[in-house]
């Protein structure tokens, strides 16, 4: 009979019910019967009366930048899939912890795990599941960045001469690193009459060191007397 209505204490102690042994509402991996299932709900389960349902709920929301892709089909309704059977009382306490004896799916995204299935459906089946974990491994994570506000201290000398102060603007930001990306600048006073330029950068973290950064810019010695972190924030 499938899953009932999601908005109704049945349908969602069926879902709590279906989940409790499940990591997915059908086969092994995310599938369009996890998306199809996860719109119908206007809301997260509450975790306090159906903790399994509130654990599938936000395994599956992880997965929502990947919802288009995800294989299987979209045009089915979320009743579709679930239990062909309902003894479920209203209150999911009361209903079975146990799931053992539940039929898979007919239409399980990589199919079934009979030994009585044919050759073909079971190539089909492991040709899926192989493509589906090799298109998981080649995700790659985005790159670790931050943003680092820096302080770039003249000698004395220069107090009064802008022209070198954007020279040596110029000379920094001729410096190029793989991960490195130069941003906004400006001048700070910082009395009698000096000022420091104030450069705020952002930086991969495992491309760029921020101590070589800086040795690279102290390397203008004409210009420059010290350089500092005055912050720095992951991204």
């Amino acid at each position: 009979m499938g899953f009932a209505d999601f908005l109704s204490d049945a349908g969602l102690s069926m879902l709590e019910s279906w989940v409790t042994t499940r990591s997915y509402i059908a086969g092994y991996g995310p599938s369009q019967a996890d998306v199809t299932s996860f719109k119908a709900l206007p809301a997260p389960p509450k975790v306090e009366k159906y903790p399994h349902a509130w654990r599938w709920y936000k395994h599956i929301s992880s997965y929502q930048s990947e919802f288009s892709s995800l294989p299987g089909d979209p045009s089915k309704a979320y009743t579709t899939y679930g239990p062909e059977k309902s003894e479920l009382s209203i209150n999911p306490k009361d209903a079975p912890k146990a799931a053992e004896a539940d039929e898979e799916e007919d239409d399980d995204l990589f199919g079934s795990d009979d030994e009585s299935e044919d050759e073909e459906a079971k190539k089909k089946r492991e040709e899926n599941l192989a493509a589906y974990k090799k298109k998981k491994e080649g995700k790659t994570k985005p790159a670790a960045k931050s943003i680092v506000t820096m302080d770039v201290k003249p000698w004395d000398s220069l107090k009064d001469d802008e022209t070198d102060m954007k020279q040596l603007e110029e000379n920094m930001r001729a410096i190029e690193m793989e991960g490195l990306t130069w941003g906004a600048s400006k001048l700070v006073p910082v009395g009698f009459g000096i000022k420091k330029l104030q450069v705020n950068l952002v930086v991969e973290d495992e491309k760029v060191s921020i101590d070589d950064l800086q040795e690279q810019i102290a390397g203008d010695e004409d210009h420059v007397q010290s350089t500092d972190v005055a912050a720095m924030q992951k991204l």
